[in-house]
């Protein structure tokens, strides 16, 4: 896979930074950890939305290279909407991940 200029989403590195930051914003806004959690349980709950914002890039880099490739259009749209739909239940599973493992920590 080739990461070139051709693909502006893919090098512009201060949107994935925005997108980490509105990522972890909207996570803890979500989740609102009580003061009493641990160290340890922050640092997890805070490395969770990098595995999505990783996720969603890698995403975009294979969109971008299905872009290159001579096959029907159709059939190029439809693979990126089953990649859409794979970030859709990677997100949930992570969801749902974080609320069994902390469920007690976050009350």
């Amino acid at each position: 896979m080739r990461l070139t200029r051709d693909n502006p989403a893919l090098v512009r590195w201060r949107w994935w930074m925005a997108a980490v930051a509105v990522g972890e914003i909207g996570w803890f806004a979500l989740l609102r950890p009580p003061p009493s959690t641990s160290w340890g349980a922050l640092s997890v709950l805070a490395l969770s939305p990098l595995a999505v914002v990783g996720y969603v890039y890698l995403m975009v880099a294979v969109s971008a290279v299905l872009n290159d490739r001579a096959w029907d259009y159709r059939f190029r749209q439809m693979i990126v909407l089953v990649l859409g739909i794979s970030v859709g239940c990677f997100v949930a599973a992570l969801v749902w991940l974080t609320k069994v493992r902390f469920e007690s920590t976050l009350g």
